[in-house]
């Protein structure tokens, strides 16, 4: 994590961040606007820290006990504390009456193949 993250989170104190300005940093394009962050950026440094190492080491709890020194138990409740800050997207999966819908209505599919798949 960069200094520079570290100051930033540190001067916001947990409140939210509005970015209004972005520039690439090979180029003189800027994009303004108003952006918020990504769930993850929204997390304490330390979380973050945690978060990252979790994914490193491939979700192994074992792991994350010997590299922050903390119990089973420990990881597992900060996993969760972390989970609750984070917004679930969720996914619906569309049923099989809708999908066909979908494809006849875009052309994908026939009315005889709709109609085929819809009687199996």
């Amino acid at each position: 994590m960069t200094k520079e993250w570290n100051e930033l989170t540190g001067m916001t104190q947990g409140q939210p961040i509005l970015v209004e300005r972005v520039r690439l940093v090979d180029s003189d394009i800027v994009i303004e606007g108003s952006f918020s962050l990504p769930p993850l950026a929204n997390l304490s440094a330390e979380d973050q820290v945690f978060v990252t190492a979790f994914m490193r080491s491939d979700g192994s709890i074992k792991d994350m006990e010997k590299l922050f020194g903390i119990s089973y138990p420990t990881v597992k409740s900060r996993i969760s504390r972390i989970a609750k800050q984070l917004e679930f997207v969720e996914i619906t999966k569309l049923s099989l009456e809708q999908e066909v819908i979908e494809e006849l209505e875009r052309g994908d599919i026939s009315p005889d193949e709709a109609i085929r798949r819809l009687s199996e």
